[in-house]
C-alpha cells in the first residue's frame, strides 16, 4: 500500500526537542551547568565583590563555560583567553558606541598619528605640574582613589584637550555618565547617550576655534585631519573621548595603591628602591586589573575548547580569572612586587616577551605591533598608561614617605555594577 503524502526523509536528522542545532553537537541542555556553582551567582553580588572563588571554579573545571544567565562563553585560562583576544579572524570586538546604542554615532580618531602625538605630548608636557597640584590638594582630604586616581585621569583629559578651566568640572561629570553609558543597564545608557550629546555641545565651540586658531592639542590635531567621509565634526572628538582606555589609569591607580597600603612589606620595597615601582604597577595590572572581562563575539561558527561556538556567540574573555592561572603563575593570589614569573616588558604575541607571562590589560588593547621606543610614532598605549601610572605614584611616595592606610578604614574592592571596573571607590590615608 502507498501513501501519496509521503515523502523520503531528510538526511540530516531533525535536531531533538529543546535544542539548538549547535547545542545538539555539544550535548549539552538548556540550563545544564556544572555541579559546583549555580549559574545565577556569576550575576551576583559576589561577582560585584570578590569574584575570585567563582571564577576559580569556572577555570579548573570548564574550559569555556555555556553561560545560560547571561547569554555567553566564559574563556577564563591564561592561554585560552588571550589566544582568543588576539584572534581578529575569529573573534571581533565592539565599541563602546555599539554597547552604549550609539553604533554610528561619530569617528574614532584614536588610530591617527597627529592625535595620537598631540595625545603623548601634552601628557609628557604637563602630567608633572598635574600631579604637584593633585598631591597639593591631597592634604585637604587625603583619600587616593577620589583625589589622586579618579583626579589625575579627568586632569590629564583636559590638558591634551587644553580644555578650559572654567569647563573641566562639566567635562568630568558628562564623561563619568558617557563612560557607564557603555552596558546593559537601560537607564545608564540613556543617561550616557544624554551626556554624549551634552559633550558634542561642550566640544563643538572648542573646534570651530581651532580650526582657525590651532593650538598642540588633540581637538587641534583631529581637526587638521583630511579623511574620506567629510571634515572632523565635534562627534568625532567625543566618539574619540569615549573609545580611549579610562577605566585601567582610573581602576589601576587606585588598586596599585590600595594593595600597597594593605601590604606594608610591599609598600617598603618600592619606597626602598623606587625603580621597583614599575613591578608594582605590572604586579596590580596583574593581581587586581581594573577591567575584569573583554567581551568578542565570533566573526563565524568557531570550534574552540571543545565546543563548537555560534556565529555571534558572546565570548566573555576573564583577564581576572585568567591574570590568576596556576598553570601560569605561582602562588597566584599573592600581590608580590618582585614576582620572578611576571614580565616586565610590554606584552608582545599573546602577552608573552621574553618567555614570561604579562598580566593582561583589556582596557590597553591588543598587544603593540610596533618597537616599544618606536621612532616615527609615539609610544603605545600601554607604555604610556604605565608611564604616567609610575611616574605619579613616584611622585606620591616622594612627597609623602610615610603614608599608610588611615586607622579603623577598611577599603574594598568592588564593581559599582557587573561588567563596570572592579577598584577602590574610597581609600582614606594618613599622609604622615
Amino acid at each position: 500500500m502507498t501513501d501519496a503524502s509521503y515523502e523520503e526523509p531528510d538526511t540530516e536528522p531533525l535536531p531533538a526537542a529543546g535544542y539548538r542545532t549547535y547545542e545538539v553537537y555539544q550535548r549539552e541542555r538548556v540550563g545544564e551547568s556544572t555541579n559546583l556553582l549555580a549559574p545565577r551567582e556569576l550575576i551576583s553580588d559576589e561577582m560585584l565583590t570578590d569574584p575570585f572563588r567563582l571564577l576559580t571554579i569556572l577555570r579548573e573545571h570548564d574550559a569555556c563555560y555555556r553561560d545560560w544567565v547571561g547569554n555567553r562563553f566564559w574563556v577564563t585560562r591564561y592561554d585560552d583567553v588571550t589566544s582568543v583576544f588576539a584572534d581578529q579572524a575569529n573573534f571581533e570586538s565592539r565599541p563602546k558606541r555599539w554597547f552604549s546604542g550609539q553604533s554610528t554615532f561619530g569617528r574614532d580618531l584614536g588610530g591617527e598619528l597627529p592625535v595620537l602625538w598631540a595625545q603623548a605630548n601634552r601628557i609628557d608636557e604637563h602630567l608633572e605640574s598635574i600631579v604637584e597640584r593633585v598631591l597639593h590638594d591631597l592634604k585637604d582630604e587625603p583619600d587616593l582613589a577620589i583625589r589622586f586616581a579618579a583626579r589625575l585621569p579627568l586632569e590629564l583629559w583636559s590638558a591634551v584637550l587644553d580644555l578650559p578651566s572654567d569647563d573641566l568640572v562639566e567635562f568630568a561629570g558628562l564623561f563619568w555618565r558617557m563612560q557607564r553609558g557603555a552596558g546593559w543597564n537601560e537607564r545608564a545608557r540613556q543617561e550616557g547617550r544624554t551626556a554624549t550629546a551634552d559633550l558634542v555641545k561642550l566640544i563643538e565651540p572648542l573646534l570651530n576655534q581651532r580650526r582657525t586658531n590651532p593650538g598642540e592639542d588633540l581637538i587641534s590635531a583631529a581637526a587638521g585631519l583630511d579623511l574620506d567621509g567629510g571634515p572632523i565634526e565635534a562627534a568625532d572628538i567625543v566618539a574619540t573621548i569615549f573609545e580611549a582606555d579610562h577605566e585601567t589609569l582610573h581602576g589601576g591607580l587606585a588598586n596599585l595603591w590600595f594593595q600597597l597600603l594593605n601590604h606594608p612589606d610591599q609598600l617598603d620595597v618600592v619606597a626602598a628602591d623606587p625603580r621597583l615601582m614599575k613591578h608594582a604597577w605590572h604586579e596590580a595590572l596583574r593581581h587586581s586589573p581594573a577591567v575584569h572581562s573583554a567581551l568578542r563575539f565570533t566573526r563565524h561558527e568557531v570550534e574552540r575548547f571543545g565546543r563548537l561556538l555560534p556565529e555571534g556567540a558572546l565570548v566573555n574573555c576573564s583577564a581576572a580569572a585568567a591574570n590568576r592561572d596556576p598553570r601560569v603563575f605561582s602562588e597566584p593570589d599573592l600581590f608580590v612586587v618582585e614576582r620572578p614569573d611576571l614580565c616586565q616588558r610590554e606584552p608582545r604575541g599573546q602577552y608573552r616577551a621574553d618567555g614570561l607571562p604579562s598580566g593582561i590589560a583589556f582596557g590597553l588593547g591588543r598587544p603593540s605591533v610596533y618597537p616599544a621606543m618606536p621612532k616615527e610614532r609615539p609610544r603605545s598605549q600601554y607604555a604610556l598608561t604605565r608611564d604616567v601610572a609610575v611616574a605619579a605614584s613616584r611622585m606620591l611616595l616622594d612627597a609623602y614617605p610615610e603614608i599608610r592606610l588611615a586607622p579603623e578604614h577598611e577599603p574594598v574592592l568592588r564593581s559599582l555594577r557587573l561588567g563596570e571596573m572592579h577598584t577602590c571607590w574610597e581609600l582614606p590615608v594618613s599622609l604622615g
